[in-house]
């Protein structure tokens, strides 16, 4: 669930990122994709993290 939680805050953010720098549809989509994939890593590794220390 913290993967799922880390790539859809991460996909949010990278849209509104776009949206604020006045990109079109593509760069929101491109933003929001990218962001999703570094919000699901950071993710990942915080659930790894927190499964080891358990």
């Amino acid at each position: 669930m913290i993967v799922l939680a880390g790539l859809v805050a991460g996909a949010v953010w990278g849209g509104l990122t776009a949206r604020r720098r006045g990109g079109n549809r593509l760069d929101i989509a491109q933003y929001a994709a990218v962001g999703g994939i570094a919000g699901g890593l950071l993710g990942l590794f915080a659930a790894i993290a927190i499964e080891r220390m358990l």
